[in-house]
């Protein structure tokens, strides 16, 4: 407010005072509007609106909360304001005055003052009709309590949806201030009006009103507990435009927000669909560190969803997570382009054969050489094999990648190599090679794993790298593979690795030392039990393990 003494005296009179300065004033105002000289359409409509204004203030004094509501005195104030500037305008088209000032200006003031007269009768209503007025009270005394903290954030966010622009910014401010220092109070009494609220001054014309109600908006996105209601609400929209074109912070606040709604497979349709899939793609390319990382997230997640992946293509992402791949800012920036190109190759060939046209393949490989190789990174590899000659991947060094993420990585990273080695698998030569650079113990190591699905597919390699002789009699020598295999042939239902399991141990029976390893190790109780449920090459097993066991008891006697 104004230092002026005047006004401080009147910014102290109650709800009550105010009340019945208006009716005094409601009228003068009309019985002027209606003498006043020129500009008859405009003086009609300022009739209509001040004649609207007595039953307003009859269902405003009669709520239970009237004199408790710090708003209401506000409102009040304003209505008041409002009703002595018509009276003020009225004198001067009784006058000569217009004449002096120009009709222009007239004209102006008069549409100003219907405008202030529509805020009033809304904002009137609106604490009326929605609750705002039970929601906020007078302010409590301090210090303040868990219960009054949150009483005094249901006034700022009442205050987001009545009077004009700045004291609705002035509440941005609070309620920013609130949720840094405690944004479950915040949560606790937020509801869909104050969010539809928040969301219209996301379009403010003050940049800084909108970079602050994005933070807000923020909090909220990363609450993880109203994302539903934001996006009901309508916030993405704006929040793409702000990331568009909004100040640094501003676009750095929105496409954080973006990244956790689009988290969601219906959101992150929604976004392709309302164009946020260009403005994601320029930040990759243009922002800074968060900016740059929280936009690559989202990309990643909006191509979790099959069916938006074409479109993601059209607006090149493909081309641009093969740069951030190799010169991404941050090491998260390089997991999500990994992630990304993972979900876009997972079934599209079309996709495919542009990765690998963009040299994908290279920059994948590039990135597993890294300390800790990531699964997505490797998933995409094992996606882009199938399109590239044996001869093209040796030459790449896909080989001693392959074996750094059977040491090193993670074990899903581990799997995903697996994959990719039972894939590339088909001829003779690669076999060998793949042989030749010390796969098989990691592979028989890795039938140890905690994983069904890790065990399945490294025992499904080892099968596959069998037929060669050498890596045979690799696996034969490894202490570990016998004892690992039989313990795959456990015949229960979540174990899906037993029918390479048979294929491995039908290729090492014609070992006798790996035969007496099985035997010692129960195998043929396992294979009793998987004849019974006529699994593929259990009885053949069988029927070996059995005959050595009876050879065995007859050279003993």
């Amino acid at each position: 407010m104004a230092d002026d003494p005047t006004e401080t005296i009147l910014d102290s009179n109650s709800a009550g005072d105010w009340l019945t300065r208006s009716r005094e004033l409601i009228p003068v105002a009309v019985e002027k509007a209606r003498a006043a000289a020129g500009f008859p359409g405009r003086w009609q409509s300022i009739i209509s609106k001040l004649e609207r204004v007595p039953p307003c203030l009859s269902d405003l004094s009669s709520h239970p909360c009237f004199a408790k509501n710090a708003l209401c005195s506000e409102l009040l104030q304003s209505v008041a304001a409002s009703l002595a500037e018509a009276i003020e305008l009225a004198d001067r088209c009784c006058s000569s005055e217009p004449l002096r000032s120009g009709k222009l200006q007239m004209q102006s003031d008069l549409d100003g003052l219907a405008g202030k007269l529509d805020l009033n009768l809304r904002d009137c209503a609106l604490l009326i009709k929605t609750g705002v007025l039970s929601d906020a009270v007078l302010p409590l005394p301090s210090p303040p309590r868990p219960a009054d903290q949150q009483q005094s954030v249901r006034e700022l966010l009442a205050r987001l949806q009545i009077g004009h622009a700045e004291a609705k910014h002035r509440a941005v401010d609070g309620l920013l201030e609130a949720m840094r220092d405690n944004d479950k109070n915040v949560l606790a009494v937020l509801g869909r009006s104050n969010v539809s609220a928040l969301i219209q001054l996301l379009t403010a014309t003050a940049p800084k009103v909108r970079e602050k109600t994005a933070a807000v908006i923020c909090y909220l996105a990363e609450s993880g507990s109203c994302e539903n209601l934001l996006v009901s609400e309508g916030v993405l929209p704006p929040l793409i435009r702000l990331a568009e074109s909004g100040t640094l912070i501003g676009r750095e606040k929105a496409v954080v927000s973006l990244q956790r709604l689009s988290m969601s497979a219906d959101t992150a349709r929604a976004i392709v669909g309302h164009g946020g899939v260009r403005p994601l793609i320029e930040i990759c390319q243009t922002g800074d560190s968060i900016s740059q990382s929280a936009a690559a997230g989202a990309l990643k997640n909006l191509s979790a969803v099959p069916e938006v992946r074409q479109a993601l293509a059209e607006e090149g992402i493909v081309r641009v997570m093969i740069s951030m791949l190799d010169c991404g800012i941050v090491l998260g920036c390089k997991e999500y382009a990994a992630e990304c190109l993972h979900n876009l190759t997972v079934s599209n060939d079309n996709l495919r054969r542009s990765v690998v046209s963009e040299g994908g393949l290279r920059s994948l490989l590039a990135y597993i050489d890294g300390p800790l190789p990531q699964e997505s990174a490797v998933g995409a590899l094992k996606n882009l094999v199938g399109l590239v000659s044996t001869d093209s991947l040796v030459s790449l060094g896909l080989l001693p990648r392959l074996v750094h993420v059977l040491m090193d990585g993670s074990l899903g990273a581990q799997q995903a190599a697996a994959a990719t080695i039972c894939r590339i698998s088909s001829s003779p030569d690669m076999k060998r090679s793949i042989g030749e650079f010390g796969c098989i113990p990691l592979l028989v190591q890795m039938l140890e794993a905690k994983s069904n699905s890790a065990r399945e597919v490294a025992a499904q390699a080892v099968a596959c790298l069998m037929s060669n002789p050498q890596n045979a009699r690799d696996v034969k020598k490894d202490e570990k593979s016998v004892p690992n295999l039989v313990q795959l042939l456990d015949p229960s239902p979540l174990n899906t690795a037993k029918k390479y399991a048979i294929s491995c141990l039908l290729s090492l029976s014609s070992s006798k030392r790996c035969k007496k390893l099985m035997i010692s190790h129960g195998a043929i109780g396992y294979l009793k039990k998987l004849s019974e449920m006529d699994v593929a090459g259990s009885k053949k097993l069988l029927e070996r393990l059995e005959k050595g066991k009876l050879r065995n008891m007859f050279s003993r006697k």
